[in-house]
């Protein structure tokens, strides 16, 4: 050891331990002083100085390890300091916290910033329950769904999977929070205190979409049903003091009923748009369509109650968007799968309240400047008479299956003028024009065929008469879109097989696409269930006994000879 490490380590103990150590150390430094420089004791005396002062420093090493050792075991050996939740300062220098399960009326040390403690956030607190530390809001925690909005900021939490709810505060973060029924947000692991607000796509449940623009051109075959709405929707924004002259209430909502792929959503999502550019043009609203497309059995849940829950949320949702400027559109599918006759519903011993809430949630709806309720089902039947009466769904508007002439209307809209058709058709017909015409004359005449292939039902009614259905009686604008889709297909193998790039659609693409449609079947039920049927069929259930589907027979093959020899 140097003169300057001699010296730290000198300033470093006390001054009396300083003294007595150094007391030999000086004894010898002053017999070195005495001593005469040529004095044979003076290398004895610095070899005693030198291993004094290695003795001194091991012994300050040994002595500076067990100080640090018994700190160490001081520190293992505390107690531990517990984690609590800060709930409140309801005094000053008092906290309540909550710790394990149980909460406390905790003194806070002075050194903590009490500034800093925000409710929710989490605090240590020593074997005497008092806080010494803050530790800030917990990164993680469960999720869980609002279920109602509570006096004094407070709120019910809906657990799921039918267990307790429970009611909690809201941290300092979510104080002033527009906090709606079905927002998520992150609880502490306590389920004391809420503490974010999680941004869920909108979309998760409810498969909310973007209405692309329809307008009502773009639908064909449903000139009825679409007049029907568009008196309902556009006549009272027409002319409002008439209507307020007969003191007339706009209507809250549509039923739109009738076969599967005839353009029940389509009509849905055109009412949509066109309502809301009706109502910019005419009376210079800043709006914007939102269209919430919920199927029916998407919002089912074998938990009682959950159900419930979510037709809640769909109308608080819609309200909300109403508030902020939109203009909502429920469109619920397959209608009868959640608001079906309350006696059919009771199954598995469980009582139906989906129609009640349902209900409940439609008489809070003053018209439908406020939300537009649209249902569809192709079993109207089956739904409840508390949905359908007058003052909840006021129109109930048919969506029939197309006609002869509807049907030429829809194949005019997917055989559009852009469609390359094939050159012999054109120069056959004598431009393109007269050649389109003839191809959607070829595909009605193969649609509507009566003929002995194009036998596709057999009926038999309760009165004992029997009628036979054929293809144009079930045909539908999704069956149209599928046939002209198949001759696409069928145009673009000729193209690719036979190398000519500048081939197109011909009349026996279509025919032969609608043979093949019909053939699959794949919109029909396989079997003979009447209860299956009836959903296609604009019969009446009571009076239909028996439906056969005509299933084409295979041909025969050729008899073998017996006895012949080869």
């Amino acid at each position: 050891m140097n003169r300057r490490e001699s010296h730290e380590y000198d300033q470093d103990q006390e001054p009396e331990e300083q003294e007595q150590d150094a007391e030999p150390l000086r004894l010898v430094d002053q017999l070195l002083a005495l001593a005469p420089d040529r004095d044979p004791a003076r290398p004895l005396l610095y070899r005693l100085r030198r291993q004094l002062m290695e003795r001194e420093i091991s012994f300050q090493e040994a002595r500076r390890a067990l100080v640090e050792m018994e700190a160490a075991l001081e520190k293992v050996t505390a107690p531990a300091n517990r984690v609590g939740i800060f709930l409140g300062m309801p005094s000053e220098g008092i906290a309540t916290v909550f710790v394990g399960s149980a909460e406390y009326y905790a003194n806070i040390d002075p050194r903590v910033d009490v500034s800093q403690l925000k409710i929710g956030c989490r605090v240590l607190v020593n074997e005497a329950y008092a806080v010494v530390g803050n530790l800030g809001h917990s990164p993680s925690g469960p999720v869980a769904k609002v279920g109602d909005l509570l006096p004094e900021g407070r709120l019910r939490i809906a657990q799921a999977h039918g267990t307790q709810e429970v009611v909690v505060e809201r941290a300092a973060e979510l104080a002033d929070a527009d906090l709606q029924i079905g927002d998520e947000v992150r609880m502490d692991p306590a389920y004391k205190v809420a503490l974010e607000v999680l941004q869920s796509a909108e979309s998760k449940e409810y498969f909310i979409e973007d209405v692309p623009p329809t307008p009502w051109e773009s639908i064909g075959g449903q000139q009825e049903a679409i007049e029907a709405i568009r008196d309902t929707i556009e006549l009272p924004t027409l002319h409002p003091q008439l209507f307020e002259r007969f003191e007339y209430s706009t209507p809250k909502g549509f039923l739109l009923y009738g076969p599967p792929g005839c353009g029940k959503t389509l009509i849905g999502k055109a009412t949509a748009y066109n309502l809301v550019q009706h109502m910019r043009e005419v009376e210079g609203l800043e709006l914007e369509e939102y269209f919430m497309h919920i199927k029916g059995p998407e919002i089912l849940n074998m938990w009682l109650g959950e159900t419930e829950r979510m037709v809640r949320e769909v109308f608080a949702q819609a309200r909300q968007k109403r508030k902020e400027g939109y203009l909502p559109f429920v469109f619920i599918d397959e209608a009868e799968s959640i608001l079906g006759t309350r006696r059919s519903m009771r199954s598995h011993n469980i009582s139906n309240t989906v129609v009640p809430m349902f209900c409940t949630e439609m008489d809070g709806i003053e018209s439908l400047h406020d939300v537009v309720l649209i249902l569809a089902s192709n079993r109207h039947d089956l739904i409840d008479p508390a949905v359908l009466r007058p003052g909840r769904i006021d129109r109930k508007i048919k969506v029939a299956r197309p006609n002869y002439e509807a049907a030429g209307d829809i194949l005019g809209i997917y055989l559009k003028p852009e469609l390359p058709l094939d050159p012999a058709e054109v120069e056959q017909h004598g431009g393109e024009a007269a050649a389109r015409e003839a191809l959607i004359q070829e595909g009605l005449d193969e649609l509507f065929s009566k003929g002995e292939e194009a036998r596709f039902l057999e009926v038999s009614l309760r009165s004992g008469r029997q009628e036979v259905l054929y293809r144009g009686d079930l045909i539908s604008g999704a069956i149209v879109a599928s046939v002209v889709s198949r001759a696409k297909e069928m145009a673009i193998k000729r193209a690719i097989a036979e190398g000519d790039p500048e081939g197109g659609i011909r009349g026996e693409d279509l025919r032969q696409a609608t043979r093949a449609e019909y053939r699959e079947n794949e919109v029909f039920p396989p079997s003979d269930s009447v209860e299956d049927w009836l959903k296609l069929l604009d019969y009446e259930p009571e009076n239909v006994v028996r439906v056969i589907p005509v299933r084409p027979q295979p041909e025969k093959a050729p008899e073998k000879r017996v006895g012949q020899v080869i």
